[in-house]
């Protein structure tokens, strides 16, 4: 299924974050566990890594790696945290109101 690039925008911050709260990552790594629920380009999560650390909400380190040269990992920071908290609870007040319009107009969810 093809989903609207505007909603992947939209969204995918909000998945970097939580993946990476869940455990720290890397780059390619992160794409890739994305990518098993939104259909993204690998190159579209480093601008978004990018924004994060640059914005406070996440710091890196370098990890070595038996497949090769270090890797940077990404973690959060207690300012990510709260970040993806309040983006959480926008997202789920955001889809459940979109949802109570399209009940509300006569479509069935789910």
């Amino acid at each position: 299924m093809e989903v609207n690039v505007q909603f992947k925008k939209g969204v995918l911050e909000l998945c970097c974050l939580f993946l990476i709260h869940k455990k720290d990552q890397y780059g390619y790594e992160l794409a890739q566990h994305v990518s098993q629920y939104v259909e993204v380009a690998e190159g579209a999560i480093y601008p978004v890594l990018r924004r994060l650390v640059k914005e406070g909400y996440c710091d890196t380190y370098l990890k070595e790696s038996t497949e090769g040269p270090s890797r940077k990992y990404y973690q959060l920071t207690v300012k990510g945290e709260m970040y993806m908290t309040e983006l959480m609870f926008e997202w789920k007040d955001f889809v459940a109101n979109v949802n109570r319009l399209f009940v509300e107009g006569g479509e069935q969810i789910g």
